[in-house]
């Protein structure tokens, strides 16, 4: 199996730990955007990848495409005012 996608570029794992510094988000609010039963869940949030048997993490490419995807949803609602 290969860690490579598109131009060869090397698939990164994050651990939850990562995730909240690259968000900005507390271990809470990711779990809420991920559970669909919670008020602040998030289709689109990035859904983690299990690596053992009591270990998650995230796609580090999936995690940023979510991050652009806020800043663009920003940037949409401040030119529709």
């Amino acid at each position: 199996m290969s860690n490579y996608i598109g131009s060869h570029q090397p698939r990164v794992l994050l651990k939850l730990k990562q995730v909240m510094e690259r968000t900005g988000l507390s271990r809470s609010s990711i779990y809420n955007k991920l559970d669909a039963k919670c008020p602040h869940y998030d289709p689109e949030f990035p859904r983690q990848v299990s690596i053992g048997a009591s270990s998650v993490a995230w796609v580090e490419s999936e995690v940023e495409e979510w991050i652009e995807s806020c800043i663009k949803k920003r940037e949409e609602s401040v030119r529709g005012r």
